[in-house]
């Protein structure tokens, strides 16, 4: 804004920093212009918080002060994930404790007691076969009940990598021969923290375990892919599908899709399930790299460059099959 008087001067206020040049024209008292006029260049220097420094100060003190909070927020929720998952191994210690010196031991006592009424009676006897038929049906589950109870007393093994992990998936079911099982690994591997990789390996492990018992699939497929950002397991089948009312509230009486969606939820993952009838099913666990390695999971020397490589998408070692 310009003021002007008879004092032959002019006030400008709220100029910014940077050149200027003042044009002056002036008639005289018989209304002639100097048309040519005058100019007087001038400039305004910036004061210190006006200039580019200062504000690109501002800007990455931000930009660090922001870092710093997500940093602290993901310690704070990894640690309280680490909190829920120690409360809950000793919770299934104390059941597994319990499973073992209650209902097992009293079928193994059962089955004992039966063994010696079988020996008792006759060979010939119309009811050997059928009490034989119960001490099978009793020897199977009490194999299964041993082996629920190693899975709640030795959670969390890492000793072998995902792949190996779901690939003896089928030796224990005694899978038909006649299902092509294929595993596919893609990525540099990483060790994934324990109680992270306790429910990524408990998620698809029921994701095969479903599609080995219900699908009727001839080929089921997984993917344990390891990309910068994440962690992705991927278990599809080419059988039935799953009926739309059991993909969204489950069969009555299990509890293996909201099993698997809590799980997901809880280390912070995405489930996604894409089925059609006698079009197979699809089922996707994704859990983010900074959750699923955390910070005591860092890369070795030169890991960067392996996983750099690997970044075109091929899979390991050509994938691993089993037919």
């Amino acid at each position: 804004m310009a003021r002007c008087g008879n004092r032959r001067e002019a006030i400008y206020t709220n100029l910014r920093p940077g050149p200027y040049r003042f044009r002056v024209l002036a008639c005289n008292n018989d209304g002639v212009w100097n048309t040519d006029g005058t100019t007087l260049a001038f400039s305004i220097r910036p004061v210190f918080y006006q200039t580019s420094g200062f504000l690109g100060a501002c800007c990455a003190a931000v930009v660090g002060l922001a870092w710093v909070g997500y940093r602290l927020r993901a310690r704070q929720v990894r640690a309280s994930l680490d909190r829920r998952f120690e409360a809950r191994l000793e919770e299934r210690s104390r059941i597994a404790r319990e499973l073992h010196d209650t209902l097992l031991q009293g079928f193994i006592s059962a089955s004992m007691q039966l063994h010696t009424l079988v020996d008792q009676l006759p060979a010939e006897s119309t009811e050997v076969s059928r009490l034989n038929r119960v001490l099978e049906l009793m020897g199977r589950v009490i194999e299964e009940g041993r082996n629920a109870v190693r899975g709640l007393r030795a959670p969390g093994d890492n000793s072998d990598d995902l792949e190996t992990a779901f690939s003896r998936i089928a030796q224990e079911l005694n899978v038909d021969e006649k299902v092509r099982f294929r595993i596919i690994g893609e990525g540099h591997a990483r060790p994934l923290c324990a109680p992270i990789r306790e429910e990524v390996d408990r998620i698809g492990r029921e994701a095969l375990v479903n599609a080995f018992h219900h699908s009727r699939a001839g080929v089921i497929e997984v993917e344990v892919e390891f990309e910068p950002r994440r962690v992705r397991i991927l278990v599809r089948d080419d059988g039935v599908g799953i009926d739309p009312q059991v993909l969204e509230s489950g069969r009555e009486g299990h509890w293996g899709l909201p099993g698997m969606r809590e799980r997901a939820e809880r280390i912070g993952g995405r489930l996604r399930v894409w089925t059609r009838a006698c079009g197979g099913t699809e089922i996707e666990l994704s859990v983010p790299a900074r959750i699923a390695f955390g910070s005591e999971c860092r890369d070795p020397p030169g890991a960067w460059w392996a996983r750099l490589l690997s970044w075109g998408g091929q899979p390991r070692d050509g994938g691993k099959g089993v037919s």
